[in-house]
């Protein structure tokens, strides 16, 4: 039985239109354009020669790209890593299953076509028949059940995809280049999932050998466009050109192997230090431009400004409402109300970015509209919230006591997620709360480790975070679920929001699920489990005659170096 079948030639879109180029800003988005191709036995096209004369807009060959980006990834395994900065750099070498398409449909990518049993436990996928890892080994559904059996059996270490097969019972190998994969349940998140970098796949020798791949380098071989060429720690890293590789989505811009011999991700926290090295000529691209820098590249000559959309979530504070003083719904929604967001956000982003509602992004057409304008600035309200909930004494700082303890909460935030201001962003909203209500909202930089250990532990309060897959329910399940990525170890979350969560995971596409999904939010809101801040977006800028950069629907953030090319190819 079949209940719906995606052949290659239903592919027709690319995965994103917006690039920079000969223009300056586009506010386009990433809508479909293009033909990607006719079918999975079409012949891929042959890479353009750098030296081959060519007129304006036909991509070349060659050149090295320099990327300057914001933050380090902590792991360069796409099975452990959980930083979203990490992932587009990842996705250079790590392909996956099925691409998301900008629509919201599928495109398929190292399979072929697919198959749902009537009863949506079974999922059959049909592979190629062409593609191997950069090491040789050959891709197949052996191959692919290795990476999901390797992601199962190290749940410690793996959580991040692990927690994308939480309905998943087992792959099994049905031929060389067809693999079943079984549900528990039924999971209608689960081709999202399958289209993350999170599932991508590493060569099983690879994975065989090398017990922690977090280090990166040439220990982590993929099927991609690229090959992890080396690292260096708090400098840069480096990918070189996979020349064989012919097996690009259905959805992408081109066919054949990269354009570019080779892309160097540069490390560059300081948003100055960024600026600086486009400005100068040292790096041909950079993300994080933040708004003060903005007027230095947008509609400037020599120089292309991108900005990305803001379909997956918002950032968020979120409150585990199961500790004291945030057990008491009453603090929590004076948390959220105590402070004019409108206000902060203008003030830090100038506004370039967009104030949240929802922890749902606004472009994402799940998101609950309804939710606009129902919290937030009602100080007054907050402090009588405060009062009633016996917070009613002060110290000599002025902070609100009870029973001799200050009313206190802590935001933990791992320093290599710090992006975008979003530190500035916090301590704005603790002098306000400070200021408006007399509540002590901390802020502690962490580790990325010590995180790790008090989210292992159900030991956090507030966590600060944007979350990348863009299914609604996947994305309420990781921050808000039972055994997502937060609240996996909380002994007693909300009933309620657990349960309607794991139903929505199980309903079809439709508008009994969107239904739910809005309901969902308004819940998270309601009881204040999250505050939204804002709906962030990557702000991009290049020097003239870079092409091609777009974004992956999926990630909601920059794509790979894949279709980039540089006019002359780079020459």
């Amino acid at each position: 039985m079949k209940a719906n079948v995606f052949a290659w030639s239903a592919a027709l879109a690319m995965l994103s239109a917006a690039t920079l180029g000969g223009c300056s800003r586009s506010d386009t988005g990433n809508a479909d354009t293009g033909n990607a191709g006719d079918g999975a036995a079409r012949k891929a096209a042959p890479a353009a020669s750098a030296q081959v004369a060519t007129h304006p807009g036909t991509p070349v060959s060659g050149g090295a790209l320099t990327w300057g980006v914001t933050t380090e990834p902590a792991c360069f395994d796409p099975h452990r890593s959980s930083q979203q900065n990490a992932f587009w750099i990842i996705r250079n070498f790590v392909d996956s299953l099925i691409s998301k398409r900008t629509d919201g449909r599928f495109a398929p990518w190292l399979a072929t076509s697919w198959e749902t049993s009537a009863d949506g436990i079974a999922y059959t996928f049909h592979l190629r028949d062409d593609v191997t890892f950069t090491d040789g080994t050959p891709f197949d559904a052996a191959a692919v059940k290795a990476n999901f059996d390797y992601i199962l059996a190290n749940v410690s270490t793996t959580s991040a995809s692990a927690s994308l097969l939480a309905h998943f019972d087992h792959a099994e190998v049905v031929s060389p280049h067809a693999v079943r994969l079984v549900m528990k349940s039924p999971d209608s998140t689960l081709l999202e999932s399958l289209s993350s970098v999170k599932l991508g796949f590493l060569s099983p020798k690879s994975l065989a050998q090398n017990p922690d791949l977090c280090a990166g380098g040439a220990a982590l071989v993929g099927t991609g466009p690229f090959v992890f060429q080396n690292y260096q720690r708090g400098q840069a890293a480096r990918f070189a050109r996979n020349p064989h590789y012919r097996w690009a989505p259905g959805n992408a811009a081109h066919q054949g192997p990269a354009y570019l011999d080779a892309v160097s991700y540069r490390f560059l926290p300081e948003a100055a230090v960024r600026t600086g090295a486009l400005s100068s000529g040292q790096v041909d691209l950079i993300e994080g431009v933040q708004p003060t820098d903005a007027p230095l590249f947008d509609h400037v000559d020599g120089f292309a400004y991108l900005s990305g959309p803001s379909a997956t979530t918002s950032f968020t504070l979120n409150v585990n409402y199961t500790r004291a003083p945030a057990d008491d719904v009453r603090v929590r929604r004076a948390l959220r109300d105590g402070f004019d967001l409108d206000a902060i956000v203008r003030s830090v982003y100038l506004g370039t970015v967009r104030r949240a509602w929802s922890n749902i992004g606004p472009d994402n057409p799940d998101t609950n509209k309804a939710l606009a304008g129902t919290w937030g600035n009602r100080v007054a309200a907050a402090n009588a919230l405060l009062d009633e909930a016996g917070w009613t004494q002060r110290d000599p700082q002025g902070f609100r006591t009870r029973n001799g303890r200050r009313l206190f909460i802590e935001v933990q935030y791992p320093q290599p997620y710090i992006r975008d201001s979003r530190d500035v962003l916090i301590r704005a909203v603790q002098s306000a709360l400070r200021q408006n209500l007399g509540l002590d909202l901390g802020l502690r930089i962490t580790t990325a480790g010590e995180f790790a250990s008090q989210k292992a532990s159900g030991d956090w309060q507030i966590y600060p975070n944007t979350d990348n897959p863009s299914d609604t329910a996947m994305e309420l399940w990781d921050m808000l679920g039972d055994k997502g990525f937060l609240y996996g170890a909380i002994p007693h979350p909300d009933a309620r929001i657990v349960a309607d969560i794991d139903r929505a995971r199980t309903l079809p596409v439709g508008e009994e699920r969107r239904r739910l999904l809005d309901d969902i939010q308004k819940q998270a809101v309601d009881q204040a489990f999250i505050v939204p801040l804002f709906a962030p977006a990557y702000h991009l800028a290049s020097r003239i005659g870079i092409h091609g950069v777009g974004f992956e629907p999926q990630l909601d953030g920059p794509a790979s170096a894949y279709d980039i090319w540089m006019d002359g190819g780079g020459h």
